[in-house]
C-alpha cells in the first residue's frame, strides 16, 4: 500500500527543496526518504532510483525557471529583454541554488528535447531577433549570453567577487550593458 501522500510530484517538490537546502550532488533517495520519514523502499514505486529523481528535478526547474524568464520578458525587447532575462535567470539561481544546479544537468536527448529547455533557446532568439543577428551568429550568441549568465552565477554563488569593494550588482548591470552593446555591433565574419 502507497503512503498517503507520495506521489511523483511531492517528491520531486520535495527533492528540489532539498537541493535548494542541502545542495543538488546531495539529493538521493535515501536523503528524501529520511525527510519524509519512511524507508527508501516506500518511495521505489514514484521513482525508479537517485537519477531519476535528479532527472524529475532537473525538469522541474527548467520548466520553473522557464516560466519565470518568460514573464520577465513579457512586451519587453531590446535591451530591456536582455536585462529582464538575465535578472530572472540570475534571481532565480540565487533563489533556488540547489534547483539551479538541477538545470544545468546533462539529459538523455529525448528527455530533453520533451524538457522545457527548449523554450529557453527559443526565448534566448527571440531577444536575439531584436538585434537582428542572421545564422550562424544568432547560435553563437545563444552560446555567448547562456556562457556569460552562467558563468557569472556560479562565480557569484562561489563568493568569487567578494574580495573586492565593487558591488557584484553594478558589474552586473556593466556586463549587461556590453552584452547590449556588443549584439548591436555583433562583428562580421
Amino acid at each position: 500500500m502507497a503512503r498517503v501522500g507520495l506521489t511523483k510530484e511531492r517528491l520531486t517538490q520535495a527533492g528540489a527543496e532539498l537541493a535548494d537546502e542541502v545542495g543538488f550532488d546531495k539529493v538521493t533517495v535515501s536523503a528524501l526518504a529520511r525527510r519524509f520519514g519512511v524507508k527508501d523502499a516506500s518511495l521505489y514505486s514514484h521513482v525508479r532510483n537517485s537519477q531519476d529523481l535528479k532527472t524529475r528535478i532537473a525538469l522541474l526547474a527548467l520548466a520553473e525557471l522557464a516560466d519565470r524568464v518568460a514573464a520577465a520578458l513579457a512586451g519587453r525587447s531590446g535591451k530591456d529583454a536582455l536585462a529582464a532575462f538575465a535578472d530572472a535567470y540570475r534571481d532565480y539561481a540565487r533563489e533556488h541554488p540547489g534547483r539551479y544546479a538541477a538545470a544545468q544537468l546533462e539529459l538523455d536527448p529525448e528527455t530533453a528535447l520533451a524538457s522545457a529547455a527548449g523554450k529557453h533557446s527559443a526565448m534566448t532568439r527571440a531577444i536575439l531577433r531584436g538585434y537582428q543577428l542572421a545564422e550562424p551568429d544568432q547560435t553563437d550568441a545563444v552560446r555567448l549570453l547562456g556562457s556569460t549568465f552562467h558563468g557569472y552565477v556560479t562565480l557569484e554563488q562561489a563568493g568569487a567577487f567578494g574580495h573586492t569593494a565593487r558591488d557584484s550588482q553594478a558589474s552586473w548591470t556593466r556586463i549587461l550593458d556590453a552584452l547590449d552593446a556588443l549584439l548591436r555591433n555583433w562583428p562580421a565574419a
